[in-house]
């Protein structure tokens, strides 16, 4: 009887919190890393804060390029706001829970963005494939219209995926299970715990990976390739380096975020997602957004020239 009643108290508990374990198998690991996180996300804050202000304020930026980055630097703020408070209160305190609605809110927002960025930074490609092979034509092509609607698209997948994949993931029964073994609620860690058959969940998992993930991958690739090209047929020395800088910033972020998402994802089971999975995991979520404003700021003589005529202006 007593035994029963434990087990109704726990399947109560698992219906109105989890329990992130995060890195609490190791104590030590736990104050460096609240450390370091809070440094990184501050950064994080700052720098992108600091690309949607100068592309907002400064006449030069407002063109489809910034346009996009805005919106990127927008998206990296609300991706990395979406787990990396519950981790640094998680990390400062022996407090590991989060409540079952904070859970679902946080997978949500997870995959919602997680998504978005995938065809955002296809449509970005694409933005750098026209402004190269078809620069006469670059101003009629992406005019307004076409810029919003690209985002708008982008969005609207990141959405789409978040409405199918969420309650499929929450709904799953746990029998009392509540121990998540990562730092947030993601979809293959949440997954793990369910008492249940998985296999038609991780296909429509993989499937969907495969939608996201890898068209968007493979129009980046397509029209980098065009790019390519074209930049070899450029004569001078300088237009060819002026050409690869202009897009070295992006294949960088690409090359940073489609290389962590296609490991954890893109592998049947979601076999990297215990210990390493959560630094990847911590990678792509913090590390990735907060390198992303560095990367354009620092291959982009547009934006530093920008940021300049604004200090130069206070």
């Amino acid at each position: 009887m007593h035994a029963l009643t434990i087990n109704a108290m726990i399947n109560q508990s698992c219906q109105e919190q989890f329990i992130l374990l995060g890195f609490s198998d190791r104590p030590r690991l736990e104050s460096i890393l609240f450390v370091f996180v809070l440094i990184f996300y501050l950064v994080t804050l700052v720098g992108n804060i600091i690309i949607i202000l100068v592309s907002y304020l400064d006449p030069c930026l407002h063109t489809p390029m910034y346009f996009f980055l805005t919106n990127l630097s927008f998206l990296d703020l609300c991706f990395t706001t979406s787990s990396i408070p519950q981790l640094l209160f998680n990390l400062g305190g022996q407090d590991k829970s989060i409540s079952y609605i904070g859970c679902a809110v946080q997978l949500f927002m997870f995959l919602g963005l997680g998504g978005t960025e995938c065809v955002l930074l296809a449509v970005m490609a694409y933005d750098r494939f026209t402004a190269i092979c078809k620069p006469l034509h670059y101003s009629v092509i992406m005019h307004s219209q076409l810029c919003w609607t690209l985002v708008s698209v982008a969005w609207s997948v990141g959405l789409l995926n978040s409405l199918v994949m969420s309650p499929v993931t929450m709904k799953l029964p746990r029998c009392g299970r509540c121990q998540v073994r990562h730092f947030l609620c993601e979809m293959p860690a949440l997954i793990k715990i369910a008492c249940v058959d998985t296999v038609a969940v991780e296909s429509t998992v993989f499937i969907l990976s495969v939608i996201i993930v890898l068209v968007p991958l493979t129009l980046i690739l397509i029209s980098y390739s065009y790019i390519a090209l074209a930049v070899m047929r450029i004569k001078s020395a300088s237009g060819r380096r002026k050409a690869f800088n202009t897009c070295g910033s992006h294949l960088t972020v690409v090359s940073l975020f489609y290389g962590n998402i296609i490991y954890m994802y893109m592998q049947p089971g979601h076999k990297a997602s215990q210990d390493q999975g959560k630094f990847l995991t911590l990678f792509y979520n913090l590390v990735t957004p907060m390198l992303n404003p560095v990367i354009y700021t620092l291959r982009n003589k547009d934006v530093k020239g920008a940021l300049k005529r604004l200090v130069t202006t206070k």
